[in-house]
């Protein structure tokens, strides 16, 4: 799932309009940030095996640090931790907390049974929503859909970057998620690491946009 997990983030900053929609990407994201980083060294595996699933050749085989039940559990704390300290506001910590758990639920939901429940064990789970490209356009397309409306329906934008900004980066993760289901299998397990490192770059994205459009009230954080 790629639209879908920022879906959550866009939703939570419906609930906590002072916090930076950046922040809740991060979370929301962070298994998918964590992923790419851990491939590229050698900690964690994939390989290329087109007809795996409908949607995706990817066979995500060994990624219990970045994906596993248990580390998402340890990250959602670890993060909600860190944002918690200086700032004591309980309601966008435990949101955050949910945005990071968020992500190993919605990846059980599209993934075939590849989700580790822990490090080393052998139990892994899913639904395999990714078996059905029509199926998968529609669930992910209708979250993204959603978490946007409730993002445009607590904000306004502030100057031309908060309004055309908004609306291309939501045409380009459109366009890179329809690509990723469309387009041709990656070369190469390191370039699909390199690929996905430039989440990173959305997520900057995401912070300069928010912070030209008004959203709730006060200073964001």
């Amino acid at each position: 799932m790629f639209v879908g997990h920022y879906a959550v983030a866009f939703a939570c900053k419906r609930l906590a309009p002072r916090t930076s929609l950046a922040t809740f990407a991060f979370g929301s994201q962070c298994s998918d940030l964590l992923f790419p980083v851990l491939l590229l060294i050698g900690i964690e595996h994939v390989r290329i095996a087109p007809g795996i699933t409908r949607v995706t050749p990817i066979d995500f085989y060994d990624y219990p640090v970045s994906h596993s039940l248990m580390m998402t559990i340890v990250w959602a704390v670890l993060i909600s931790a860190i944002y918690w300290v200086p700032r004591h506001d309980t309601r966008a910590t435990l949101l955050l907390g949910l945005a990071v758990l968020s992500h190993w639920v919605l990846d059980f939901v599209s993934h075939r049974p590849d989700m580790p429940v822990t490090l080393h064990g052998p139990t892994h789970l899913g639904l395999g929503l990714w078996n059905s490209i029509s199926a998968t356009i529609l669930v992910e397309g209708a979250l993204f859909a959603g978490g946007v409306w409730l993002y445009l329906d607590v904000s306004r934008a502030r100057d031309k970057v908060g309004k055309y900004g908004l609306s291309a980066l939501i045409a380009l993760m459109t366009i890179i998620w329809l690509a990723s289901i469309f387009g041709p299998p990656p070369p190469s397990a390191s370039a699909v690491g390199w690929v996905d490192l430039a989440q990173w770059l959305l997520i900057a994205l995401l912070w300069w946009i928010d912070r030209h459009r008004i959203c709730g009230s006060g200073k964001q954080s």
